[in-house]
């Protein structure tokens, strides 16, 4: 295709390209509200931050965060956010949250690169890691977004 996109896929089934202009994009997460779309682009080391529309399309994009550490091995790759609309992605030594500002609130280490994150339990205050060769776990204070329910 010549491009990486982010798409959209309408209720009625509709394949949209919203954003053509990524080198890598990757994870990808909702705002709780979801009037904001994250995506990380792995290669780029950033997220990108977008409104999302009332007609699902997508204005304003600029960038969220850098997660850049060149002494520590991971990219931008998974992504969550918890009801308090903190973002969470896996970077560079473990994963990286942000307040809805996009101030870095801190790093959770971890030894391995970590590729992906998912919210679990049945509060969905535990947060899932997968890494290099390992799955981690950790509990934490706030809830993560459940998953809308397809219908």
């Amino acid at each position: 295709m010549g491009f990486y996109g982010v798409y959209r896929i309408a209720t009625d089934g509709k394949l949209s390209l919203l954003v053509n202009n990524f080198v890598r994009p990757n994870g990808i997460a909702l705002s709780p509200d979801q009037t904001k779309l994250y995506v990380n682009d792995s290669e780029e080391g950033h997220i990108r931050i977008f409104d999302v529309k009332s007609d699902g399309t997508l204005e304003n994009g600029k960038i969220f965060a850098e997660l850049k550490d060149p002494n520590k091995a991971g990219v931008p790759d998974g992504m969550k956010v918890d009801l308090q609309g903190n973002v969470y992605s896996t970077g560079p030594g473990g994963v990286w949250v942000f307040s809805v500002s996009g101030k870095l609130l801190g790093i959770i280490s971890v030894t391995e690169r970590v590729t992906n994150l998912a919210w679990g339990n049945n509060d969905y205050k535990t947060l899932y890691l997968t890494a290099s060769k390992s799955l981690y776990r950790i509990t934490l204070k706030v809830t993560g977004v459940r998953p809308a329910r397809i219908r």
